[in-house]
């Protein structure tokens, strides 16, 4: 248990970190950061481009990562102990 609340903090602050920048990655109105690394192409019959959907589904899987990590510190972790 004392190697494994290290390694779980580490992966929490990597998943925060991946979550503030694919986050501002996203673009609102075709004027992001996306847009400038080639987000400009046609958009597919659901609305978002080739790259959006790419960033969506990365930002979705570092939230579920750092929920996953939160709930696991949150049960294994002890301040002080």
């Amino acid at each position: 248990m004392a190697v494994l609340v290290p390694l779980i903090l580490v992966l929490h602050s990597l998943f925060a970190i991946g979550l503030i920048v694919f986050v501002l990655l996203h673009s609102g109105k075709g004027t992001g950061l996306s847009s400038m690394f080639g987000g400009m192409m046609p958009s597919t019959a659901s609305g978002t481009g080739i790259i959006e959907k790419n960033l969506d589904r990365i930002t979705i899987g570092l939230a579920v990562g750092f929920a996953f990590t939160s709930i696991i510190l949150m049960l294994i972790y002890r301040p002080g102990a």
